[in-house]
């Protein structure tokens, strides 16, 4: 266990980052896997800027990397424009 204040603190607001990190990861991850999961272009047309916008959101946040948010952008780019 920590013996300063200061690390004491900083293990506290750890906790609190990893549980925000968790929830927007989480969330983001559900929105791909329904982006993925949908059959209608006009519907997938239209959720896709919101999930690009959530995946830069969390290259904003160093969440994940920017490399693999622009490989999972591109995927699900092809993925709706091949849809009928």
């Amino acid at each position: 266990m920590a013996n300063h204040k200061s690390s004491l603190k900083r293990i506290r607001q750890t906790e609190v980052k990893t549980a925000r990190n968790k929830y927007y990861h989480k969330t983001t991850r559900n929105a791909i896997k329904a982006l993925r999961g949908t059959t209608d272009k006009k519907e997938a047309q239209t959720s896709l800027p919101k999930v690009v916008a959530m995946l830069d959101k969390l290259v904003k946040r160093n969440i994940i990397h920017k490399n693999k948010s622009a490989n999972l952008k591109s995927s699900l780019t092809i993925l709706v424009n091949n849809l009928a």
